[in-house]
């Protein structure tokens, strides 16, 4: 064969694109390995800084337990509060920091930080207000390496190698207190605004989960997925908010169960900060319904992307935000998704 001749031309043309093509995915291969390093590099060093503020907040607990004034802790709350602090040091970096930091919040119910000397009362806050910052800077880490690691690039040509799947570290935080020592919020300056919520958990024949897709004003770039629900108005209850949150989210009406789980968290949304207590109840749906979302308010239109239904294998699989965190891992237990007395805590 003339190679060039009009069917050579053509041979040499296609041979030049391939290698053009292979050359160019190479760059951005290596490229995106690069970046992907400095993301894990930067994901350590997150959670060393984050493991570092959270050892000197339970210093500082620790102090305060040992030197607190009689009105501020009682003998047996004291203790339990000093053993839960040396708990939660104990920890280190282990999957068990989470669950001990939640235990040694909730050993802190009792205080009285109002009552405690004022120096030890702002040493406290900024403990706490370190904390918030280091576990968003981690978390921030952590998002951005999923989302990396989530690019059909990077899954096929395995750049990751052997690093470990980032972990998301989500802890309740200290509720807002009126005292000097009040609770930092989201962003470490104001008290968080304390919220009861309501949720719905809506299943279809398959299991699959209905969630939607929000963006808070603040950060508009991150989005994240949620289930159905709201406040809590102040003359109302739990299971009657879910009934209405549901009904004007999704057109939904139907027997809820529950409540399943109960969920404390701290976060932001619109630059404002909040301590909420979830309630989370059951909805099962046969067969699968139109989603109405006419009923959303103005901000929920302007906040709320879309909806989808999402089964285990899914939830489990996306680098997407999905709250609550272990949606995944709750669905794929039977005895989790089942009305409790009291609530199983989930995070």
């Amino acid at each position: 064969m003339n190679v060039f001749g009009p069917g050579g031309w053509v041979l040499v043309v296609v041979i030049a694109v391939v290698v053009v093509l292979l050359v160019v995915t190479a760059l951005v291969a290596v490229g995106r390995a690069r970046r992907l390093d400095r993301l894990h590099v930067r994901v350590d060093a997150a959670r060393l800084g984050l493991v570092a503020a959270l050892d000197r907040r339970a210093a500082v607990v620790r102090a305060v337990a040992a030197t607190a004034p009689p009105s501020a802790l009682s003998p047996t709350d004291r203790r339990a509060l000093r053993a839960a602090a040396r708990a939660a040091e104990a920890a280190g970096e282990e999957r068990g920091r989470e669950a001990a930091e939640n235990d040694l919040v909730a050993r802190r119910g009792p205080l009285e930080t109002a009552t405690l000397p004022p120096d030890l009362s702002a040493e406290l806050a900024d403990a706490d207000a370190r904390v918030v910052v280091a576990r968003r800077i981690h978390n921030d880490a952590v998002r951005d390496t999923r989302a990396l690691r989530g690019r059909r690039m990077v899954r096929a040509l395995r750049l990751a190698g052997t690093a470990p799947y980032p972990e998301y570290f989500d802890i309740a935080e200290p509720a807002a207190d009126p005292g000097p020592a009040a609770g930092a919020s989201a962003d470490g300056n104001d008290p968080a605004v304390a919220r009861d919520a309501a949720r719905v958990v809506v299943l279809d024949p398959d299991e699959r989960v209905l969630l939607f897709e929000g963006v808070d004003p603040a950060r508009p770039t991150e989005t994240f997925w949620f289930t159905p629900g709201g406040g809590v108005e102040p003359d109302e209850d739990a299971a009657a908010a879910a009934v209405r949150e549901l009904r004007e989210e999704t057109g939904l009406t139907g027997g809820l169960t529950g409540p399943v789980w109960v969920r404390d968290v701290v976060f932001s949304h619109d630059g404002v900060a909040y301590a909420a207590r979830e309630l989370f109840f059951l909805l099962r749906v046969d067969p699968v319904p139109e989603i109405d979302v006419s009923g959303f308010t103005e901000l929920e239109r302007r906040t709320v992307r879309r909806h989808r239904w999402w089964t285990r294998t899914e939830l489990a699989a996306t680098v997407d935000v999905v709250y609550p965190r272990q949606l995944a891992e709750l669905l794929g237990d039977p005895g989790s998704v089942a009305p409790a007395d009291p609530p199983v805590p989930i995070q």
